[in-house]
């Protein structure tokens, strides 16, 4: 059975992050946790809106982040980390 862990925070970045956009968080998650993440080594960002149905992705790179991808609607997705798969963007919306 995996360890559960004790604190209620991270000692390890992770490589990848996902932020889904919501209108209580979104200035918070696009421009305060962006500069954190890159100071951290975060590798790759992707934030996700669900009402504009939108994905961006991002590449950390020399410590500036780099949009790599866009996707809108019903649009493929194939983008690192995941880009050995593809989805279908619209799978994300009701």
């Amino acid at each position: 059975m995996p360890e559960i862990p004790d604190a209620a925070y991270c000692t390890v970045a992770p490589d990848w992050v996902c932020e889904v956009l919501s209108p209580s968080t979104r200035r918070i998650d696009l421009h305060e946790k962006r500069p954190i993440y890159a100071r951290e080594n975060v590798r790759r960002l992707w934030f996700v809106d669900p009402v504009a149905r939108d994905l961006e992705a991002f590449e950390l790179r020399k410590g500036e982040w780099v949009l790599i991808a866009t996707a809108k609607d019903d649009d493929p997705v194939s983008v690192p980390p995941f880009d050995a798969i593809t989805f279908n963007l619209g799978d994300l919306w009701p």
